[in-house]
């Protein structure tokens, strides 16, 4: 995954710079090595602190990521910056099922590979007869997984799917109405040093303002919940062609019995600001207490 995302970045660069030359630095993270619970490694950042590290060790002048991976609650590590963020690809989940079958037609007792806490509750509200069991690695070894059998269908992001070339294994694609997307869904972000102005200008033109305007309501929303690697939180902002911009935030109890919301449309107004108003009407509605309420 982690590569065909870095080979997206290379050919876009390439066009973008024709005769630019670049070279891949391979980090494998301590959330790659990991089989069991994000939140035993400390949750947040285990897929970005190897990365945060080889860049500010000059080890690699630009790094790759799923925004979804890294921290909001936090700034980027001192010394760094989001360059761009590139055009946004599908921020859905999908079913992929080896009898073809849709969510809504799974019996009760089917197994579910996933260990997102996101996905865990939203099922919980809708389907509260399918069995979550816990699945962790890359979308290629969890398919491998579900071949061998450790589950009986997988919830993977569409996103995934396609840019590892296995988008025919999607059964369903869920709606965002139905499964309620991971803030920064969808979205590569572009880091590289502050001072390294020659690498944050080649890269510039990669940035798509409508992801970077969607991201940054996102993960103000995020930043200001802080909500910890257990806490099933969604949400996601879309802009649209007449420049507005919305953003639905949700927050849910483990089990799926509670269930905060929270939707608001913005013109001309700072992404960021409206990242936090979203947030201030669920932490209205209780959101704080029900994420302090969540063992971590």
């Amino acid at each position: 995954m982690a590569l065909a995302q870095v080979e997206r970045v290379r050919a876009e660069l390439a066009l973008l710079h024709p005769g630019i030359r670049t070279e891949v630095v391979p980090v494998t993270t301590a959330g790659d090595r990991w089989t069991g619970a994000l939140s035993a490694l400390g949750g947040k950042g285990a897929f970005t602190k190897e990365v945060d590290a080889a860049l500010l060790a000059g080890e690699a002048d630009l790094a790759v990521h799923c925004v979804k991976d890294v921290p909001a609650d936090r700034p980027l590590p001192a010394g760094t910056l989001f360059a761009a963020f590139l055009r946004r690809d599908d921020v859905r989940d999908a079913l992929v099922h080896p009898g073809g079958r849709s969510l809504d037609q799974l019996p009760a007792g089917t197994r579910i590979g996933t260990s997102s806490v996101r996905r865990i509750a939203q099922l919980a509200v809708t389907h509260p007869h399918l069995d979550c069991v816990p699945f962790r690695g890359n979308a290629n070894r969890r398919l491998e997984k579900l071949a061998a059998g450790e589950a009986d269908a997988l919830l993977l992001a569409v996103s995934g799917l396609e840019r590892i070339g296995e988008q025919d294994r999607i059964t369903e694609i869920l709606s965002v109405e139905a499964m309620c997307p991971p803030i920064g869904a969808g979205v590569l972000a572009l880091q590289c040093r502050e001072d390294d102005t020659a690498t944050s200008a080649a890269v510039a033109g990669l940035n798509d303002p409508d992801a970077w305007r969607e991201t940054t309501a996102e993960r103000m929303f995020l930043h200001v919940l802080q909500g910890h690697c257990n806490s099933p939180i969604a949400g996601f902002a879309r802009a649209e062609r007449d420049g507005r911009l919305s953003l639905r935030g949700r927050v849910f109890s483990p089990d799926g019995k509670t269930v905060l919301d929270a939707h608001e449309w913005a013109g001309p107004l700072d992404p960021a600001t409206l990242g936090t108003s979203v947030a201030v009407a669920l932490l209205r509605q209780g959101a704080r207490e029900l994420i302090d309420s969540i063992p971590h």
